[in-house]
């Protein structure tokens, strides 16, 4: 009986521990090789997506801007790895806890980079993103800042490259957006993801209007081809080549199974309350998010 109480104890203290370090991992950062670090976002405190940096031999690389109360948090864990300068900072995509942090970047003397189809969709869509949040006050007011557009853009790909390490910009979309691209550390097997993949249970947003469904699933399935060790997703914690088949996957089924739905005549009220995406745990695990995703891919599928 005592070991059993003893064991039992064990487990509660262990279950405890787990929770707490599962809770803390919001705003965490990580060490994912020498000089590489990522800092989980806060979606409660609307800086969501996760802000990562590299180190070169003279500056820093920074991937993705945040938000810019996201992006001054990042910054003291930047400086509390490196006293090296900020040089480059690289948006995945245009959407908006991605890249409205770009003028505190900027102000600080950063080349703010991304491809020219990104460029292109943050200064339309992105503006609308911008001039429909601006009307918020408070803590999260946009009043202090401005749309910053990139100071660089490339085409298919771009390589920053100081002869001991290696970043690669590659453009994929279209995808999450036209302009997606990813950054990848080829020699570490690092792979940052931007919103193509995401790995928490708040869901993915497939919604935007030039989302290319199909061909994102077969953006993920290529990726997971490539050398990688670790996947730093837009959204959440850390991943593999496993994460990014299960987020292929999901996209995959939620798409053949609107897709079906539609062609044989129901609509999207019917196949929200039919369609079961529940195999695919946390992907599926938010049921608002479920039900959004449905909607708006039942306007994209052929009918």
């Amino acid at each position: 009986m005592r070991r059993c109480a003893l064991f039992v104890a064990f487990v509660a203290v262990l279950g405890v521990t787990y929770s707490r370090t599962m809770e803390s991992q919001t705003g965490a950062v990580r060490q994912l090789a020498p000089g590489v670090y990522t800092r989980q976002g806060d979606k409660d405190a609307q800086q969501p997506a996760n802000t990562s940096w590299v180190e070169f031999r003279e500056f820093v690389v920074v991937i993705e801007a945040n938000t810019p109360w996201g992006i001054k948090a990042a910054l003291p864990e930047i400086r509390k790895t490196t006293n090296k300068p900020i040089r480059y900072a690289f948006d995945t995509h245009y959407h908006w806890d991605h890249t409205q942090g770009n003028s505190v970047l900027f102000d600080e003397g950063v080349t703010l980079v991304c491809s020219a189809d990104c460029a292109g969709e943050l200064g339309t869509k992105g503006r609308t993103e911008w001039e429909q949040m601006s009307k918020r006050t408070g803590e999260y007011s946009l009043a202090p800042y401005r749309l910053q557009p990139p100071s660089v853009v490339f085409g298919d790909f771009m390589a920053i490259d100081d002869g001991e390490r290696r970043l690669e910009l590659r453009r994929v979309g279209p995808a999450h957006t036209i302009g997606d691209a990813v950054a990848f550390l080829p020699r570490e097997g690092v792979l940052f993801t931007g919103d193509l993949c995401v790995n928490w249970r708040f869901g993915n947003n497939v919604g935007d209007r030039d989302a290319d469904h199909r061909h994102w699933v077969q953006v993920l399935n290529e990726m997971a081809g490539w050398n990688v060790k670790t996947v730093v997703p837009g959204h959440g914690g850390l991943g593999t080549v496993a994460t990014l088949r299960a987020q292929s996957g999901f996209i995959d089924d939620l798409w053949q199974q609107v897709s079906a739905g539609k062609k044989a005549g129901k609509t999207a009220d019917q196949l929200v309350k039919e369609i079961d995406l529940s195999k695919h745990g946390d992907f599926a695990a938010d049921a608002r998010q479920n039900e959004s995703a449905i909607r708006q891919i039942f306007r994209k599928a052929p009918g």
